[in-house]
């Protein structure tokens, strides 16, 4: 979205996770956040960098749970050595992506910029710890922070330049994929939450809204900090969608059955949230756009084109 508006992105990615083929056309650094030495020569080589947009972390909530080190250790301690980083090379701009996660789940299951933190999984606890960096960075007036929540990203973009590159998921629309494509049945993973039909409760946000409303954040980066340097956004669509509803939506799309087998819930998995906040709103002129069913066709449609566009499969680092 940003070289479509006109914008050079510069990307910096250890290719953990990430896709070469989605680097092309643009500057590319292949390292680590935490390699002083490279981002160095990144802002040295590109002297007119205004803001960095830190979408490094490693997400994926069962795998925190089995390795809580090494997540604290990519999502933290080098985070907070890329911080350092910026600083020294007088960088003071930082769009951080943050998660939803971090919320205390609510008796109505709504939440904004305002309610409880508790996260339940290391992964959560790694995104809530790192703001709390960012938060007493900012007020030192060394770096001005947005941090954005994202509840639950959906879809693909649209033109299926980019989309979710791993191949197995763990994400629920994603498995839906997968089970729908290998004639397996789709888990539902809990059943006992206390929501309106048991199963668990996301906002599901499609990712070329996400990427519009990083491009409005950037846009309107300095009035959005004005007041203190820290500001903190969600990112969702301000309705709650449970995985029972999920799989009628993915059904409607398909137009046939999606079979479906109940288990227990996974390890740090919580009931799930979603936004009741007008912030996005007030402070970038944004709302999503995209439907919930613009979002399942968007990634069955980059499904059938993924392995067109990228190579060999990548498998998420245990």
């Amino acid at each position: 979205m940003l070289t479509d508006e006109g914008h050079q992105p510069v990307v910096l990615d250890n290719l953990v996770t990430g896709r070469r083929e989605f680097t092309e056309g643009r500057p590319f650094y292949e390292g680590d956040i935490a390699d002083g030495t490279l981002v160095d020569r990144i802002f040295a080589e590109h002297p007119d960098i205004e803001a960095v947009v830190d979408c490094a972390a490693l997400i994926v909530v069962p795998d925190s749970v089995a390795d809580p080190l090494g997540y604290h250790h990519a999502n933290v301690a080098k985070g907070i050595e890329f911080l350092g980083h910026l600083a020294r090379n007088g960088c003071v701009r930082v769009l951080f992506s943050s998660s939803a996660s971090i919320y205390r789940t609510s008796e109505d299951f709504t939440v904004d910029e305002d309610s409880a933190i508790e996260p339940l999984s290391p992964y959560a606890r790694t995104k809530a710890i790192f703001e709390d960096v960012l938060r007493d960075i900012a007020a030192s007036g060394q770096l001005r922070v947005i941090s954005l929540r994202y509840f639950n990203p959906i879809g693909a973009d649209p033109e299926l330049r980019t989309g979710l590159q791993i191949r197995k998921p763990t994400h629920a629309l994603g498995k839906m994929i997968d089970t729908h494509h290998a004639g397996e049945r789709f888990t539902i993973t809990g059943t006992d939450y206390p929501t309106r039909d048991g199963s668990g409760i996301r906002d599901y946000v499609h990712v070329w809204d996400l990427a519009h409303a990083h491009l409005r954040a950037l846009l309107r980066f300095d009035a959005v900090t004005a007041d203190g340097g820290y500001q903190v956004i969600n990112l969702g669509t301000g309705t709650g969608t449970t995985v029972r509803e999920l799989v009628t939506a993915f059904e409607n799309v398909i137009a046939g059955p999606l079979a479906t087998i109940e288990t227990d819930r996974r390890p740090g998995d919580s009931a799930g949230a979603y936004t009741r906040s007008t912030r996005a709103l007030d402070l970038l002129g944004w709302k999503p756009e995209r439907s919930i069913e613009d979002g399942i066709r968007d990634s069955l449609r980059w499904y059938a084109e993924r392995d067109t566009v990228i190579g060999a499969p990548v498998s998420h680092p245990a």
